[in-house]
């Protein structure tokens, strides 16, 4: 299908891509590694606050609904079809979302939140049900509500932070 489509020959498609797993594989790499350049990006911006910084994949998703398109998480669904923590899709999988937790723990020990472990696992909870969730309802609605939920989230872990909630 992909052959016919760029109208490449089948058998020099294989040298690359000799099955389907070796392709998802080269896919989630790639989506993976345009990832981490945004991540990177967003966090050398300096026109931007730490906060706006943990929110900015809300922002991303929005533009993702108004252009129609619900990725979901497709490193959760890889770890679906590929269950074992071994294999080298689901590795790939689980070093995603560590990054995505590092980044997020990171702005918050910039932030100095208390517990900033327990806060990032909470926030990154939250945006892969907004993932979840755009898959299944397709909706600004879910988006909106997960951002005030991670808005939430850290406006708590700030008032921890200046003792307010002891």
């Amino acid at each position: 299908m992909v052959a016919e489509r760029v109208d490449y020959p089948l058998d020099e498609l294989r040298r690359f891509w000799p099955d389907k797993e070796a392709i998802l594989y080269d896919a989630l790499r790639y989506l993976s590694q345009q990832i981490d350049v945004w991540r990177r990006q967003l966090m050398l911006d300096e026109t931007q606050t730490a906060e706006q910084k943990l929110l900015a994949r809300y922002q991303a998703l929005s533009e993702c609904v108004k252009n129609n398109r619900y990725p979901g998480c497709l490193f959760i669904a890889a770890c679906t079809f590929y269950p074992d923590p071994g294999h080298p899709i689901h590795q790939l999988a689980d070093q995603q979302k560590s990054a995505a937790y590092d980044f997020t723990h990171e702005l918050l020990t910039t932030l100095e939140v208390d517990d900033p472990a327990m806060v990032a696992k909470q926030m990154e909870l939250v945006l892969e049900g907004c993932l979840s969730r755009m898959l299944v309802n397709r909706s600004q609605a879910d988006v909106d509500t997960a951002h005030r939920l991670a808005e939430d989230i850290l406006r708590f872990a700030r008032c921890r932070q200046g003792g307010a909630l002891t």
